[in-house]
């Protein structure tokens, strides 16, 4: 073979071999080389996108899987944006607070993959928009101390029709056990007792989670309520008629006893009916009237009422002679004007009025009977 063709045969042997190990060595599954491409990001919405008639009380949030959360917003048809958080390793956003009824909400950012691209956070959804809402109170209202037989009530603007979704989104906490009970004692009303009295200093703390709760025939609940409370020293009025004194009990020890004159025995419509009362508001002065025995605009001082029928315990000073001896007033217990202030000072709203001996009882049927009914009815007014 001549010089030449041996010289051109090496060279092109080389080549080859050049083309071999520039294969070999620089090898990239992506145009340019390098290392492998990670995975692109992939964002997922709750609720999906598109969505509509969410509960704005639902859970919201947004995920993203192979990367990271550079932004993420959400803002509603007003551009208000809602408050959230970003986890700490940015794969997750969640709303910290509820959404509005019947607002469209949009998806604002973007999210950066293992592949280190950049992919948008778009997308958007529509919350229901409620034929009625309904607003409801709850009572006793926050940092209130009240007496050992005071319920929880919670009262609604209008009636509820599906009363066992609202009676699961009522919560009770106490600072010591205590066994109790919520019962229905109307379409609008709703009340949480004790079997027994509170204990004495309790800590109470109410949760009702009734925004965006469906209430049935289309209603939903407007506002989600909250209270805790105390419960004050153990604190008992004994109200025996036929004894004509009014007995404070107080943390288990007598600490008053009163001369007093109870409802008239011999009319029914003027006993001092039977049953355990709640002090439900306290008036030092209080104007009272009773058309059917012949009086109106009667001033009295030191009035507590324990009864919507119409009964106080309050200040008589001019039925003094009967104090302690005979029962001749029209329903509510008298004192004398020393002593009934005395008791007033010493009351608390929710305190228990136990009434006895009397030739009558009270139905239940005017506010507050809470306590009016046996643990048994009491239970069977539950909804759940």
């Amino acid at each position: 073979m001549s010089g030449a063709k041996l010289r051109l045969l090496w060279t092109a042997l080389a080549g080859a071999l050049a083309a071999v190990l520039l294969i070999s060595g620089c090898s990239s599954s992506e145009p340019g080389g390098g290392e492998p491409a990670g995975p692109v990001a992939r964002v997922a919405f709750e609720p999906g996108p598109g969505a509509a008639e969410v509960n704005p009380a639902a859970p919201i949030k947004a995920t993203v899987e192979h990367g990271r959360f550079d932004s993420v917003e959400l803002t509603n048809d007003e551009g208000k944006q809602v408050e959230g958080e970003l986890a700490p390793d940015g794969r997750s956003w969640q709303a910290t607070t509820a959404l509005g009824y019947g607002k469209t909400y949009t998806w604002a950012g973007r999210a950066t993959g293992e592949d280190g691209k950049q992919v948008p956070v778009e997308g958007s959804f529509t919350t229901l928009q409620p034929e009625r809402t309904i607003r409801a109170t709850i009572n006793p209202t926050d940092e209130a101390e009240v007496g050992i037989a005071m319920p929880i009530s919670v009262k609604f603007d209008e009636p509820v029709e599906d009363k066992a979704a609202v009676q699961r989104a009522l919560t009770v906490q106490t600072s010591v056990p205590v066994e109790g009970s919520w019962a229905w004692l109307s379409d609008r009303q709703v009340d949480w007792r004790p079997k027994e009295y509170w204990p004495a200093h309790t800590r109470v703390s109410v949760s009702a989670k009734l925004y965006g709760l469906a209430y049935g025939g289309g209603a939903y609940g407007l506002a989600d309520l909250t209270t805790d409370f105390n419960i004050g020293r153990a604190q008992v009025v004994q109200a025996d008629v036929g004894t004509h004194r009014l007995v404070v009990v107080r943390d288990g020890e007598q600490v008053a006893s009163y001369p007093a004159s109870y409802g008239e025995e011999y009319d029914p419509g003027r006993n001092t009916p039977n049953g355990t009362y709640i002090i439900m508001e306290k008036n030092p002065v209080e104007i009272m009237d009773n058309p059917r025995y012949g009086y109106r605009d009667v001033r009295k001082t030191w009035a507590a009422r324990f009864s919507n029928h119409g009964e106080f315990i309050h200040e008589n000073q001019e039925n003094a002679a009967a104090l302690g001896k005979v029962n001749n007033s029209h329903g509510c217990i008298n004192l004398s004007a020393a002593d009934a202030k005395e008791y007033y000072d010493s009351a608390l709203i929710g305190d228990p009025v136990e009434v006895s001996g009397s030739a009558s009882s009270m139905p239940p049927q005017y506010d507050v009977y809470d306590w009016l009914l046996s643990w048994d009815q009491w239970t069977a007014k539950s909804a759940v």
